[in-house]
């Protein structure tokens, strides 16, 4: 379903009818089309600077530079109206102590109308955990309270800002985060602090483009919504996707599969055997899996005191504990390759809750547990774990749902627009890929940096 404001606000003459009656006026998102491009960044303008002492400033550059964007590099730029940048690139790492704070200030004050429609923010600060003394703690973790407070202020141009905490030791694992968040797979990501850390081990070499070659892919739900835009994106990176749903969906199913050259698993994932037949099948057709997309999920929404017990036990059963049981199976006997990537759709709903979702809200919140969990304990094997968390996403649900609550939902975010399902895979792709092995045990949300929750 189309947003008919997005649509009038790219009119100049309704855009200022629009604002007159105090409507937002959502800028179209510049969204990528197909696969990743070796050099995503060709004919971008983009700026780098640094804080005092930053460690990562050089290899940055290199990362852009190797994207297709040479970049400008000023610490504290001259202010001009006639240049626009797509890309504003800040190091922060090596902050020491809040009092250097002032170096976000002198780098992004001058530049901040200089930002194109739909360019990117992206800063690299310091894991605050990993920061010994206080100070140097209270300043990494000061600087996303800083990206968040951009992302709110520039939304209005479709741009989006993002923090990359960086372990050290884990430099060499941001080109991969770098290169997404910069590009315009990263449309609707926004907001969002990401952890880099170098508890997994990777591979020595790292391709950007058809990445996942020769992988094999398993997407639960796949035969529509999110589930079917995924099997599109990690096919389109070279994946063969095994599209799982349940048999009444058959007849959808085949239809996704055979749009990606997939193969089809019908199968209900509360079945007690299905954890083993999954293995079973992952084994014997394809020698094991690479990639495992938990996007299966339902809603049954009444109020606790109005909830019948076959709704919380049909969420729980399909949300959750269907989850853990296959990834029980399919990491202990190792049918999870190494170097594997596990994805949870979780949801704001899991971070913030919502009336009438008690059971879809735990269920969501626990495999943000679960990822967390997880992660460290697969990083032996190089197996990334992490959950993805929807926000307002344009889908047959949302576009039953009433106007007034319907319109809250796509505006209540710094872009003031909806997802699609096409957004989601996005991130649900990068996750999946080699360039994305410092990244685990995340919840990154896909919501235009929506209002509701954390």
């Amino acid at each position: 379903m189309s947003d008919y404001l997005v649509r009038l606000a790219q009119q100049p003459a309704m855009r200022s009818v629009i604002k007159s009656i105090g409507l937002p006026t959502p800028q179209a998102l510049a969204r990528a089309e197909g696969g990743y491009a070796e050099r995503p960044l060709e004919g971008k303008r983009a700026l780098l600077g640094g804080a005092p002492g930053a460690r990562m400033t050089d290899e940055v550059a290199s990362v852009l530079a190797a994207a297709g964007s040479d970049p400008e590099r000023a610490d504290k730029p001259e202010p001009s109206s006639d240049v626009k940048y797509d890309a504003l690139v800040f190091d922060a790492t090596g902050l020491g102590e809040a009092a250097n704070l002032s170096s976000l200030y002198d780098f992004f004050h001058p530049v901040m109308r200089r930002i194109a429609r739909c360019g990117r923010v992206v800063v690299l600060t310091d894991l605050p955990e990993g920061e010994g003394e206080t100070a140097a703690a209270v300043a990494a973790r000061a600087v996303e309270g800083f990206v968040r407070s951009v992302g709110k202020e520039i939304g209005k141009l479709g741009a989006t800002a993002n923090l990359l905490y960086v372990e050290r030791g884990a430099e060499a694992r941001a080109a991969g985060p770098l290169r997404f968040f910069l590009s315009a797979h990263s449309a609707y990501v926004d907001g969002q602090p990401v952890r880099i850390t170098s508890a997994p081990d990777m591979p020595d070499e790292i391709v950007f483009t058809q990445a996942l070659k020769d992988k094999v892919a398993l997407v639960t739900g796949g035969a529509r919504g999110i589930g079917a835009a995924t099997a599109r994106r990690l096919a389109a990176e070279g994946a063969h996707v095994v599209c799982l749903d349940i048999p009444a969906d058959r007849e959808t199913l085949d239809a996704t599969v055979a749009e990606v050259g997939g193969t089809a698993l019908p199968l209900d994932i509360t079945d007690e055997e299905a954890p083993r037949k999954i293995a079973d099948f992952l084994k014997e057709k394809f020698g094991g899996v690479d990639i495992v997309v938990h996007n299966a999920g339902v809603t049954r929404d009444k109020t606790l005191a109005n909830m019948p017990e076959h709704f919380w036990d049909m969420v729980l059963s399909i949300n959750l504990l269907s989850i853990l049981k296959i990834d029980e199976v399919l990491l202990g006997e190792k049918v999870m390759r190494d170097h594997g990537r596990i994805v949870c759709l979780s949801s704001i709903g899991g971070i913030a809750g919502n009336v009438g979702q008690t059971n879809y809200g735990a269920t969501k919140a626990g495999l943000i547990g679960y990822v967390q969990a997880q992660g460290p304990k697969q990083a032996g094997r190089g197996i990334t774990v992490n959950a993805v968390a929807p926000g307002f996403i344009e889908t047959r649900m949302t576009a039953a749902m009433p106007f007034m609550i319907r319109e809250a939902g796509r505006r209540m975010n710094s872009l003031s627009q909806g997802g699609t399902p096409a957004d989601v895979a996005e991130l649900i792709t990068f996750l999946s890929t080699p360039g994305a092995g410092g990244v685990t045990g995340n919840v990154v949300r896909v919501c235009g940096q929506s209002l509701i929750g954390a």
